[in-house]
């Protein structure tokens, strides 16, 4: 088992690199098992509202990077490079993608998708309020961020540096997405970057507020 003290170093270690080594690649083995940690994390209702586009093809990294002022340094020379998607309309009640999961997936019973009808619908309309496209769309990018964060924690258990990247202009990146043929109809957004791969320059302090400035218990 891996120890606290293990995990802890880990986040010591994890900081947002800004540069990378070009010439050290992540092994296929280690990127997938990075990948394994995003795809295995919780969603709200179990509907995994995510895609993960991991983006080697130099000439539209190039493209994301133009109109992305946080991945200047990030793009050119990271080993790894993903954009991370949340869905739209799919996440919707009564939408075929709800549908699929909880038949397909979920496999779920004829009562349970019953009351599942029942009660999330009012989850939408009453407990959270996603009564707009952007207030639907902000609630999956939530959950795709849990699916980050997860990655990035993983990446730092193997030694691999990563950036998580939000510092783009959204509208013109998913344009670049969707030229690409990668928003499959717009049914996705695009919700966070990031890059993954060695450091080329050493760590700076970690510097973090102190716990009991964080926390309060009550």
């Amino acid at each position: 088992m891996i120890s606290k003290h293990d995990i802890l170093q880990a986040f010591h270690f994890r900081h947002a690199c800004k540069r990378f080594d070009p010439e050290r690649k992540i092994p296929d083995a280690d990127f997938r098992f990075i990948l394994e940690c995003g795809r295995l994390s919780p969603s709200s209702f179990g509907y995994e509202p995510w895609r993960f586009v991991v983006v080697q093809d130099r000439d539209l990294r190039e493209k994301l990077r133009a109109v992305s002022w946080g991945a200047q340094g990030q793009f050119p020379t990271a080993s790894h490079v993903v954009c991370l998607l949340a869905r739209k309309d799919d996440l919707l009640p009564g939408s075929e993608y709800t549908e699929h999961m909880m038949r397909d997936v979920h496999h779920m019973s004829d009562e349970a998708i019953a009351r599942r009808h029942h009660f999330y619908p009012q989850f939408h309309q009453t407990d959270f309020q996603l009564d707009t496209p952007r207030a639907v769309f902000d609630w999956s990018c939530h959950q795709v961020y849990i699916a980050l964060a997860n990655m990035l924690t993983a990446a730092a258990l193997l030694r691999i540096d990563s950036c998580p990247i939000e510092g783009f202009h959204r509208g013109q990146a998913e344009a670049v997405l969707d030229a690409a043929g990668l928003l499959e109809g717009r049914r996705f957004g695009l919700a966070v970057m990031a890059a993954f791969g060695y450091r080329a320059q050493p760590q700076p302090p970690k510097t973090r507020q102190a716990l009991d400035e964080v926390v309060r218990w009550v």
